[in-house]
């Protein structure tokens, strides 16, 4: 079965730039539980940095994804403002083009496959792919939600390591790609010094290609780690 690993990015609005009813709506939690000013403050500033958690409050700035079989992969990537061509490196294409066009991209390439593979793509990558092609009125081509237990699976297979690994949550400390990955003995994404906090800042700072290049690293990852659970976790 041809199998694909995805990975996506995601920057969040400027919330001093919102409405004062947007930000109402998503403070009004921080003031009810905050105990004193300086709590608030904390709260607030937590809200602020994490407003690419959210498809409500955040876009994607980068899809990666990597065929298992080929071992090629492509990273479709935002760079606004930039006249930036697509160009290789290693068994990557990098492809900058708006939100929009790398959510099509996306959902046309994912016809040609029917195993899909994630960490924590259930929690995060995919609901925020569909909710932000809904936005764009982009609609999807694959049920990558549905079925949650690989038996229970039909049609296309999506298997979420972040569920396989920790068995649908059974294990109390669940541990991030990173610490799988050092558990493993897999090179972690984290390596280099980047990792999704730094998305943001990176993002502000027009350096559009360490994005798309950390994204490969997050990919290539996910990858042996599936390999490695495949190989001797799977009964």
């Amino acid at each position: 079965m041809p199998k694909i690993v995805i990975d996506i990015e995601t920057v969040g609005e400027n919330f001093d730039s919102m409405d004062e009813i947007t930000k109402e709506a998503l403070t009004r939690w921080i003031k009810r539980e905050a105990v004193d000013e300086g709590d608030y403050k904390v709260a607030l500033e937590d809200l602020k940095n994490s407003m690419g958690f959210s498809p409500l409050t955040g876009q994607i700035c980068a899809i990666g994804v990597l065929d298992c079989e080929q071992n090629k992969g492509v990273v479709c990537f935002q760079a606004p403002g930039e006249k930036m061509e697509e160009f290789e490196e290693g068994d990557f294409k990098f492809k900058p083009m708006s939100e929009k066009e790398m959510l099509q991209n996306f959902w046309d390439g994912a016809r040609s496959y029917d195993t899909f593979i994630t960490f924590n793509g259930r929690g995060f990558d995919i609901p925020f792919i569909v909710a932000r092609s809904a936005v764009h009125e982009i609609r999807i081509s694959r049920d990558l939600m549905s079925n949650r237990y690989l038996g229970s699976q039909r049609g296309v297979a999506h298997i979420d390591l972040f569920d396989q690994l920790t068995f649908y949550g059974s294990i109390r400390r669940k541990g991030s790609l990173h610490l799988w990955c050092r558990a493993m003995g897999i090179e972690s994404p984290k390596q280099d010094g980047i990792d999704g906090d730094d998305v943001a800042r990176l993002f502000e700072e027009k350096k559009f290609v360490d994005i798309a290049k950390y994204n490969t690293r997050d990919l290539v990852a996910t990858k042996k780690l599936y390999e490695k659970w495949r190989d001797y976790m799977v009964y």
